[in-house]
């Protein structure tokens, strides 16, 4: 018996079915799926030490379970003392079974530690299905030891799916059990 994280059998069981429901598709293959989350850190502070970069890249591996890759700019800018091929930022792309795992850690550990959680503003959608959020702090993963942290960096967290619209999107979340807070702005 191999092993299924527990959000993909979730999906197949309950997600599918409540979805095909809901919007009325004539087929489960029409039911929208999570592609890919993408987790992004961009590091204005290390223009002046490259240790910044490697303290992030080393955190967002344990973070994600899978290896960081340093981002570089892509042109110079002087007046932030910037040169082209400069590492400013660290970035992961995770898919399949580690996908699933981090969501769900995410969901049911990570943000529920956030100070003073309500839930997750839905005005990340982007119109295209895909939905982007903020975190202002790394420790809320328990994969990061609060000692060793140097500087508080937050992360930009970016959930790709298939979804046509942002309310097949926002469903498809809210059926994973995304925490959305309840007050929208309209």
């Amino acid at each position: 018996m191999s092993y299924v994280p527990r959000l993909r059998a979730k999906y197949t069981a309950e997600v599918t079915p409540a979805l095909q429901k809901e919007f009325g598709y004539s087929s489960p293959m029409q039911v929208p799926r999570i592609v890919k989350i993408s987790l992004n850190q961009g590091l204005g502070s290390a223009v002046g030490d490259k240790k910044v970069v490697e303290n992030a890249v080393a955190e967002m591996t344990s973070i994600a379970g899978q290896k960081a890759v340093p981002t570089v700019s892509r042109k110079d800018i002087s007046n932030f003392k910037l040169r082209k091929g400069m590492p400013i930022g660290a970035r992961v792309t995770l898919r399949g079974d580690r996908m699933y795992e981090f969501l769900d850690r995410l969901i049911s550990v990570s943000l529920p530690r956030t100070r003073d959680f309500r839930g997750v503003k839905a005005t990340g959608f982007d119109g295209r299905g895909n939905f982007t959020f903020g975190v202002k702090e790394q420790i809320i993963f328990p994969e990061i030891d609060i000692d060793k942290v140097t500087r508080m960096q937050g992360m930009d967290i970016t959930v790709v799916t298939t979804a046509g619209s942002d309310e097949e999107a926002k469903s498809l979340l809210t059926a994973f059990g995304f925490p959305f807070s309840d007050k929208e702005k309209k």
